[in-house]
């Protein structure tokens, strides 16, 4: 699914390059969930952005699921994100003047009919426990409420590849422990390949796999040394 090699990415500072991801080798299968963890600034937001293709490496390959992410025009990286990425921000991100159900529409594709739209959008805020708030503007929405919304909104389309930046991060401890479990189980469910930030051992302890960013990331491992 996803396969990075020999990777590095650094950032123009005034006196120079500071680097901040070097990775030799790493895989991810499809539909693993994992669980990425290390300090702030070790370069975990670095991959994610990288893999989304927001940012594109100064060297090395990005495969996900057979496609050379490395070779994409900005054009390209933009498509392949609307067409096969679902990013899960710490802060949600909803428009506010858009309820929440409106929110979740404007990522739908235009070839949807308005019937399969609608059935597809009251099957997924059921899911997710909001069926009575879905028409709630996000003001109304307690900050978990908001982040199932911005589940759906990521995963609606199913998309094969899930990132999330954080995604509990704004959250009470137990609040972020359901939608954490509510994230795992729609990704195991519909075999969607997860990637999650986190900093929470206790949350990263609920995901099948954890990768320390020190142990693929040979910049953060210099640094620790």
């Amino acid at each position: 699914m996803i396969e990075l090699k020999h990777i590095s990415k650094s950032f123009r500072m005034h006196n120079g390059q500071l680097p901040i991801l070097k990775v030799a080798d790493w895989a991810i299968a499809q539909g693993e969930r994992v669980a990425l963890l290390g300090p702030s600034g070790s370069g975990k937001s670095t991959l994610l952005h990288l893999l989304s293709g927001v940012m594109v490496p100064d060297e090395g390959e990005i495969w996900v699921n057979g496609m050379p992410l490395h070779t994409y025009s900005q054009s390209g990286r933009d498509r392949y994100r609307a067409e096969h990425v679902g990013y899960i921000f710490q802060d949600f991100h909803l428009i506010s003047s858009l309820t929440a159900r409106q929110n979740v529409e404007l990522v739908l594709p235009a070839a949807w009919s308005k019937k399969q739209s609608k059935e597809i959008l009251d099957e997924w805020f059921e899911r997710v426990g909001l069926k009575d708030r879905q028409h709630h503007m996000p003001y109304e929405l307690s900050r978990g409420q908001q982040q199932r919304t911005a589940i759906i909104r990521a995963l609606v389309t199913k998309p094969q590849l899930v990132l999330a930046d954080e995604p509990t991060g704004s959250l009470d401890w137990e609040t972020a422990g359901d939608v954490m479990a509510l994230l795992l189980d729609i990704c195991k469910t519909e075999q969607l390949t997860l990637v999650t930030v986190t900093h929470d051992l206790h949350l990263a302890e609920m995901y099948p796999k954890q990768v320390q960013i020190g142990d693929i990331n040979e910049v953060t491992r210099r640094s620790a040394v």
